[in-house]
């Protein structure tokens, strides 16, 4: 290749990446909104789970002192259900752990 088709290359690219610019910085922010929409959304999870097992825990305790109109299936139930909740909650760490090793194992 020549100077002068060397320069008419990079003049098209700069073009075209001048066109491009506009269009690609109004997603950016959207692109932060997602990713703090999903930040959201986890700690909100995360804070569900950290509920159920304190409501859990709480039942438990009350039902241990023999408070009155606390049965065992409820205290069993709640126990269970914090269980489940705990397991879904550990399992999305896992695939987030391993999508992100995934994305760091990629070639450059």
């Amino acid at each position: 290749m020549s100077q002068m088709q060397i320069e008419q290359v990079l003049q098209q690219i700069r073009s075209l990446s001048a066109q491009l610019r506009p269009a690609a910085t109004p997603s950016a922010p959207q692109a932060a909104g997602g990713v703090s929409e999903f930040a959201r959304l986890l700690h909100q999870d995360i804070d569900s789970v950290a509920q159920s097992q304190q409501r859990a825990g709480a039942l438990s305790d009350a039902f241990e002192r023999g408070t009155p109109g606390v049965e065992l299936p409820d205290v069993m139930l709640e126990l269970q259900k914090a269980s489940v909740s705990f397991r879904a909650l550990t399992e999305v760490r896992n695939r987030l752990v391993s999508a992100y090793q995934e994305i760091m194992n990629m070639p450059l």
